[in-house]
């Protein structure tokens, strides 16, 4: 998990959380971008990586153009779609945003993880931080009435999950039939072992 911006889903906050992954990864395009259909993605992303054009002046009167984001060429983004039929996914499309449908191809070529445009991990993960937080499962009275709280909870839950909680697929195999667990920390290079729980909370710790 690299980046979290704790709130509501509204444009705002979506911003944020595009520019603050863009600083995490240090302004680099990333080979492929995937979300679901909230519009505000994508304007975010235009925002943030796009780069400023200034249109020249016609030579008639009036106001100059005012200038306009352009998506650099060699980013790639698509989101999924998914057809319900009374409440029900009964499809799942994938609609291209920005990048060209060869690009598009190429990044799924290259993936290590999927060959397909999916939001799998981070639904996975949705699923997993609901399991640690039961302020945030649904349908019940567990939620929380203090917003301080909540983040809290979720900042907690979501940076202990990178360093104490391995993840199967991330494992390595040390001899034959023998794997060494890692954690998402571990093979970020961020650190040599599983954190314990009381080791965590026994750090200082601050979301920069």
């Amino acid at each position: 998990m690299v980046s979290v911006v704790v709130g509501r889903r509204c444009a705002e906050l979506t911003k944020m959380l595009v520019e603050d992954f863009h600083r995490r990864t240090g302004g680099r395009i990333m080979g492929l971008m995937t979300s679901d259909e909230n519009p505000a993605y994508a304007e975010a992303i235009r925002e943030v990586y796009g780069e400023e054009v200034q249109p020249q002046r016609t030579g008639q009167r009036g106001r100059p153009p005012a200038p306009y984001k352009v998506v650099p060429p060699d980013l790639v983004y698509a989101t999924v779609h998914k057809v319900r039929e009374n409440n029900r996914v009964v499809k799942v499309e994938t609609r291209r945003i920005f990048g060209t449908a060869a690009m598009l191809a190429l990044a799924l070529l290259l993936s290590l993880v999927s060959r397909r445009v999916n939001t799998c991990f981070v639904e996975r993960h949705n699923g997993s931080d609901r399991h640690r937080n039961s302020r945030k499962v649904r349908k019940t009275y567990r939620f929380s009435k203090d917003w301080e709280v909540q983040a809290a909870v979720t900042y907690f839950t979501m940076l202990s999950a990178n360093f104490c909680c391995p993840v199967r697929t991330l494992r390595v195999e040390v001899e034959e039939n023998r794997y060494q667990q890692r954690t998402p920390a571990m093979a970020a290079e961020l650190t040599d072992h599983v954190w314990s729980i009381k080791e965590w909370i026994s750090r200082p710790s601050a979301v920069q």
